[in-house]
């Protein structure tokens, strides 16, 4: 009975310590990673039939407007507050991941007498969820570098970490559901039980985590430049240069397609379903069809060897406005799916992709505020294209002519910087 579980165990770790990744501590953060997911995958399962699926459309339309007004708070607090703290901590980035964990075990506890009224109440507690969430996330992106093994490119790095979340969420949410079965507030309690977990796998990292030397906070603004006697500037976003200030402006048009897809065809799908199929099978399609191009984005960000962030960034904008135009023009069953999983390839990769950016343009002393602004944007973006979402007619062919105006606007933005910026061929540093 025991071999079965402990050959998977075996091969798991083959997997998570490959190609140096071992060596470098890189294995243990794509581990930690793999529950931090399966965690929070949990406490989706608990939280989607209060927010959403479980009331009539006008009714949900108003639940949904309140939970993105929800979502931005962790990131107000995450760009001015958390990041620069993070920042100044000495020697602290391994307990703040475990701080992180901690504060969502406990977080989880609380919803379990909260989930089944389906209260207001619960806000509050999934408010702490999603800063902690975000918090842990900011952390672990400022720390790759840390944990690079030599052979191993940034993109491919940030790629298996996130690939691993991803399993680990795939395989948790069918967990989920069957411990929904046993009563709604089960799979909180199984989320309490992994980032208890995760707290033990936080401090077990490499001490290398932990290093911090002079640590700044990060401005977006630009930079002022010195006078005569004047120390020099603290590093910003906008100081980095180009291939930063372009990915992220790729990355918010990516972000505002996938929150808009969401939502939009979350309330469309309800009401007129796809060709042949009922509600639930058409959202379920849906739903399948981004989980997995987010995977397949992922895996080709993990196959990848030394590719440019920006050449791959101008690429999957491309590949996002052509289906997005296609969707618009032909709108039914084959072109949404075919839109859907495009949004999850192009975000997982322009993610991945920017996470390199600034990992290597971005001095490391300012690096963690640099992603806690980055995350505030990004998620903003998000925001903004759900509230169009749910604000829409819901018609199709509108639908899929809005959201190619919004990756039209991104690419005619960006597009034209990162190939520049790809062209110029700056030579940069390689973060260790």
């Amino acid at each position: 009975m025991r071999r079965p579980p402990a050959a998977l165990a075996r091969r798991i770790r083959r997997a998570t310590h490959a190609h140096g990744a071992g060596e470098s501590g890189l294995g243990k953060l794509i581990e930690l990673h793999a529950v931090n997911a399966a965690g929070d995958m949990l406490i989706t399962v608990a939280l989607a039939s209060t927010i959403f699926f479980s009331v009539p459309t006008a009714e949900a339309r108003g639940r949904v407007a309140l939970y993105l007004l929800v979502t931005m708070a962790p990131f107000a607090l995450l760009a001015p507050v958390i990041g620069p703290l993070l920042d100044r901590i000495p020697h602290g980035r391994r307990a703040a991941m475990a701080a992180a964990m901690l504060a969502r075990a406990l977080l989880a506890l609380t919803l379990a007498g909260a989930v089944a009224t389906g209260d207001l109440e619960l806000y509050p507690a999934a408010l702490g969820v999603l800063v902690s969430s975000k918090a842990y996330g900011v952390v672990r992106s400022a720390v790759v570098p840390r944990l690079l093994p030599p052979r191993i490119s940034l993109v491919r790095a940030n790629s298996r970490v996130t690939l691993s979340g991803l399993l680990a969420t795939g395989a948790a949410a069918p967990v989920g559901a069957g411990l929904h079965q046993l009563g709604p507030a089960w799979p909180l309690y199984g989320a309490m039980a992994l980032f208890v977990l995760g707290v033990f796998l936080s401090f077990s990292l490499d001490h290398k985590v932990d290093s911090a030397k002079g640590e700044a906070r990060v401005r977006l603004g630009p930079a002022h430049l010195p006078g005569r006697g004047e120390k020099a500037p603290r590093p910003g976003l906008r100081t980095v240069g180009a291939p930063v200030r372009n990915g992220l402006v790729a990355n918010s048009c990516v972000r505002a397609l996938s929150g808009f897809l969401i939502f939009f065809l979350a309330f469309l799908l309800r009401e007129e379903p796809l060709a042949g199929m009922s509600a639930a099978v058409s959202l379920g399609l849906v739903a399948v069809a981004a989980g997995t191009g987010n995977a397949l984005g992922t895996a080709i960000g993990a196959w990848l060897k030394a590719r440019g962030p920006e050449v791959i960034i101008a690429t999957v904008l491309a590949c996002a406005l052509g289906a997005t135009v296609l969707a618009a023009a032909f709108y039914g069953t084959p072109t949404v799916a075919t839109v859907t999983a495009t949004a999850g390839i192009v975000q997982a990769l322009a993610k991945l992709s920017l996470d390199a950016l600034i990992q290597r343009d971005v001095p490391e002393e300012v690096r963690t505020s640099a992603f806690a602004r980055s995350e505030t944007l990004m998620q903003m973006s998000w925001v903004v294209g759900g509230a169009i979402g749910i604000s829409l007619p819901l018609v199709g062919t509108l639908g899929m002519s809005v959201g190619a105006a919004i990756v039209a606007v991104g690419t005619l933005t960006a597009v034209r910087g990162v190939l520049l910026s790809s062209r110029r061929g700056t030579p940069h540093p390689r973060v260790a």
